[in-house]
């Protein structure tokens, strides 16, 4: 029928909108779930690329599994412990911080010969006087809990997604014992885990370099809080495009307040600008590739999607989601046209003959290279 790809189209939209609406109602449910999930990737990867090293080649799949968790343990309580120190810490220097503000400012009224029309104070009134610090403190450390109560249930997820990996093909072979379904099923999950696992094990890998650098940026140049704003530049990494740049912004932004200096502001910038350059456009290329092939176009509305669904965790889990959407839409003929509509280049299939084709004969259809 010539009406069927569009038939298609248009309940694939109206699905698409139902399942974001649900998506954005159980998302204190589904999000330590799903991330769980893309942490249980990069975990395996993890354990995998171990097995491969000569010490930990000889111990069992279990044991490197248990050693990857507590590896992922002690990072999600590291984070937590920097993130709670950081915030106490802000506390006992926010009065110094803004002291810094106020003299930049006045150095900048003076010059701009503010002293008659605005007054200094009418800019203090209108500016600092109206910003409410305990206020903001209080919802910082409201987000830390928040954060580290959903760290807490991920780390439990992944443990017992670990424990019952080994027994997940069985369960599909009891489900699916006839047709080829259980086979099908199998092969799309594989290809998520390898394509999805291999991604984020390297992303992280970069992300990690990142930070590293960015800390020793930061540690020279005497910023305050330099570990907390490295693990700020690797983590928002993970967010597409404008990641790299709201790391930067953050660390820049706030060594205003600290140095009262916009000479040291601006080589701070350039620094860490520098480094995430050097990373995005030398390093990250050379080790990831175009592994996941989706657009540019489809990565900024993913990115707009899932933030807007499930806020900063959506933006650093939109390229996973979205690739995983592409691998499953592209196993099957129905909605092989929304993984060709995803991806950033599309190669032509091979025409199979008859007795080849599991999707209903169809030959030399475009394939998206997801």
């Amino acid at each position: 029928m010539r009406g069927a790809p569009f038939l298609n189209l248009v309940l694939s939209l109206a699905l698409a909108i139902m399942v974001i609406w649900g998506l954005a109602v159980a998302r204190p449910i589904l999000l330590p779930i799903v991330m769980a999930v893309i942490s249980v990737y990069v975990l395996v990867t993890a354990s995998d690329a171990l097995g491969r090293l000569p010490l930990f080649g000889r111990m069992s799949g279990l044991a490197r599994h248990a050693l990857v968790l507590l590896a992922f343990t002690l990072s999600i309580a590291a984070l937590l412990l920097v993130m709670s120190s950081t915030m106490s810490q802000l506390v006992r220097v926010m009065p110094v911080y803004q002291q810094n503000i106020e003299a930049l400012i006045a150095r900048f009224a003076d010059v701009m010969n503010f002293d008659t029309t605005p007054t200094w104070a009418d800019l203090k009134s209108t500016t600092l006087d109206k910003i409410n610090l305990q206020s903001v403190l209080v919802t910082l450390l409201g987000g830390v809990t928040s954060a580290g109560l959903t760290l807490f249930l991920v780390i439990v997820y992944s443990g017992f997604l670990l424990g019952e990996r080994r027994g997940f093909a069985a369960k599909l072979a009891v489900a699916f014992p006839e047709g080829g379904q259980a086979e099908r099923t199998a092969r799309i999950i594989a290809e998520i885990n390898g394509k999805i696992g291999d991604y984020l094990a390297v992303k992280t890998l970069i992300n990690i370099i990142l930070g590293v650098i960015s800390f020793v940026i930061l540690w020279v140049m005497g910023v305050d809080f330099a570990l907390f704003w490295a693990v700020v530049i690797g983590l928002t990494n993970y967010i597409p495009y404008v990641g790299s740049i709201i790391g930067v912004a953050l660390p820049v932004v706030l060594s205003v307040a600290q140095f009262g200096s916009l000479g040291t502001t601006a080589l701070l910038g350039t620094l860490l600008i520098g480094a995430q350059t050097y990373v995005g456009n030398i390093l990250e290329p050379k080790m990831i590739g175009r592994q996941l092939n989706l657009s540019p176009f489809v990565i900024l509305v993913a990115l707009s999607v899932w933030s807007s669904v499930w806020g900063l965790a959506g933006a650093i889990l939109a390229i996973p989601m979205t690739s995983v959407v592409a691998i499953i839409c592209g196993s099957f003929a129905s909605t092989r046209f929304i993984a060709v509509l995803l991806a950033d280049t599309v190669e032509e299939a091979p025409a199979f003959p008859p007795a080849a084709t599991s999707e209903g004969g169809e030959k030399g259809r475009p394939q998206p290279r997801t």
